[in-house]
């Protein structure tokens, strides 16, 4: 059956050289990214500080611990929060187009930034709670960047470097948690140097001193000044071409707005729109028999990898502390602690995380999707299970080797399903229900992430039987939370199988938005390997 021919704007964008508005087009969606990454995980930077200012008990003689009910709150809250965003933002950007409500996310990041950092109240409980529902809006902000910024970097990219462009932008994230950690350095190292905080065991009290209390308020509230910085940029992008043209059906204004930012002559071709009577509505039968495999594919890899994905990010100062590579809290101050968990954090980052996602960078347009979405569950799995079973003996004889393989599964995870589950999503489906769709399969994969914060991360904490005598929750610990997340890693490499490859192929051919036929069968006819299940 022959193809609808493709609309000359649309034709133009996939075979457009790389120019520098692709750059800075990275670097305007790529902030919401960096400033999720620093919001999301710098918490696990202040956590124990907050425990030492608001829940010291004098009874245990032991540093103050957060309760592992409010701990999971302060985690998982923002992620219930990204899970509405990602949903109500999705939806939204394809109803009222993607940079009619762009900024709007970025606004909500902004301000729900500095206001964690003005969490009031005279109880620890109060601050607590109004930490936790500016955590919440900011997460709901965080949350519309992911298909926003998916779908608009896709459909401004050309096909021979999508997959590039829109891994740079996620790639964002890596950048914002290594400045997480440099932020938790630099401030813990110039507060100690001002107060000279003594260690725990010298004075319990003097070791938290009251002025702390603005350490954690100004690494939360410096997240907002990245955003902040390019806030107008991303108000003055014009809206995408494919928005323009296959939605609105504007082709004349999507070939002006993509001539100026592409600084070539784009023709307006007012004959090829798509009918409307063609047009299937989200969720029909004829969607689900073009794209509700593709669907449950996306959300359950992005489900199974957040499990393990945010688990690992979140209770690895616990792992830290399990294995001696930070001392026992009664060693050290409330803020060299800081000090020693984010730079742990940090070296984790530097070494594993951030390289993991620019290797994805460089090879995903070579090597394609599937393979290194593939390959990554693959040794995610591998490495988890080489920290489980011999958990004991790496903890009390092998240090080093532990962190190298805890390291490994960070580098797999980005040179592998973090970076492919939010880029495949946003090629996958058609134009009027790509940031729709991106929207699902990201809340899908934040369901996965509260499960690891009030799940895993819960079920991790307080072995010590002092603090479990004191009214502590006991957890089922990190042995057996690592051989769970294991089994979660390969329950994602056997849902990869039902995702297609998209390299190198133009959005319209994926999505099959340019057949002639309705009934012709999109990608999966002319996939180059089988789907199972298909």
């Amino acid at each position: 059956m022959a193809g609808r021919k493709n609309l000359e704007v649309l034709t133009a964008l996939d075979v457009a050289k790389t120019q520098w508005y692709h750059f800075t087009t990275i670097i305007i969606a790529g902030m919401g990214f960096f400033t999720d990454a620093y919001d999301l995980f710098c918490i696990s930077i202040v956590t124990k500080l907050l425990g030492r200012i608001y829940y010291y008990n004098p009874a245990i003689k032991k540093p103050g611990v957060v309760p592992a009910g409010v701990n999971s709150a302060l985690n998982g809250v923002a992620l219930v929060g990204t899970l509405f965003g990602q949903l109500f933002f999705g939806w939204l950007g394809d109803k009222l187009g993607r940079k009619k409500v762009y900024g709007i996310t970025l606004l909500i990041m902004i301000i729900f930034s500095l206001a964690s950092g003005c969490s009031f109240g005279t109880t620890p409980k109060a601050v607590m709670t109004t930490l936790c529902f500016f955590r919440f809006w900011l997460g709901f902000g965080i949350g519309g960047d992911y298909p926003l910024s998916a779908t608009i970097m896709s459909e401004y990219a050309n096909t021979k470097t999508r997959g590039a462009f829109v891994a740079a932008v996620f790639a964002m994230q890596g950048i914002g948690i290594l400045a997480a950690g440099a932020v938790g350095i630099i401030s813990s190292s110039i507060f100690n140097h001002i107060y000279h905080v003594p260690i725990f065991n010298v004075d319990p009290v003097a070791s938290t001193p009251h002025q702390a209390d603005f350490l954690w308020r100004f690494i939360f509230a410096l997240g907002a000044f990245p955003a902040l910085a390019t806030f107008y940029y991303r108000m003055k992008m014009p809206e995408t071409a494919r928005y323009t043209a296959l939605i609105e059906g504007n082709q004349k204004q999507a070939a002006a707005d993509m001539g100026k930012v592409l600084q070539i002559h784009i023709d307006a071709d007012t004959n090829s729109a798509p009918e409307p009577h063609l047009q299937y509505k989200l969720f029909s039968a004829e969607f689900m028999r073009r794209h509700g495999v593709h669907l449950l594919g996306t959300t359950s890899c992005w489900f199974f990898l957040d499990v393990a994905f945010y688990s690992q990010n979140l209770f690895q100062k616990d792992v830290f502390s399990a294995i001696g590579w930070i001392p026992a809290a009664g060693t050290m101050s409330a803020v060299q602690e800081v000090y020693r968990i984010a730079r742990a954090q940090t070296l984790i980052a530097l070494c594993s995380t951030v390289p993991g996602y620019w290797v994805t960078v460089a090879l995903i347009d070579h090597i394609g999707r599937w393979i290194i979405q593939l390959q990554g569950f693959f040794f995610m799995t591998v490495f988890m299970f080489s920290l489980a079973i011999p958990y004991d003996t790496l903890k009390a004889h092998n240090h080093i080797g532990f962190v190298i393989l805890y390291a490994l599964t960070f580098f797999f995870a980005n040179f592998g399903p973090n970076s492919t589950t939010f880029i495949v999503p946003a090629e996958l489906f058609p134009a009027r229900f790509r940031s729709t769709c991106h929207g699902i399969s990201a809340a899908a994969g934040k369901a996965g992430a509260i499960v690891g914060a009030f799940g895993f991360l819960y079920a991790s904490q307080n072995q010590d039987p002092k603090l479990v005598d004191a009214g502590y929750h006991k957890g089922i610990g990190i042995k057996n939370t690592l051989i769970a997340l294991g089994v979660i890693n390969a329950l994602g490499f056997l849902c990869t199988f039902m995702v297609p490859e998209t390299n190198q192929r133009s959005l319209e051919e994926i999505s099959g938005e340019n057949e002639e036929d309705a009934a012709v069968e999109p990608v999966h006819d002319k996939a180059p390997r089988p789907i199972v299940g298909m």
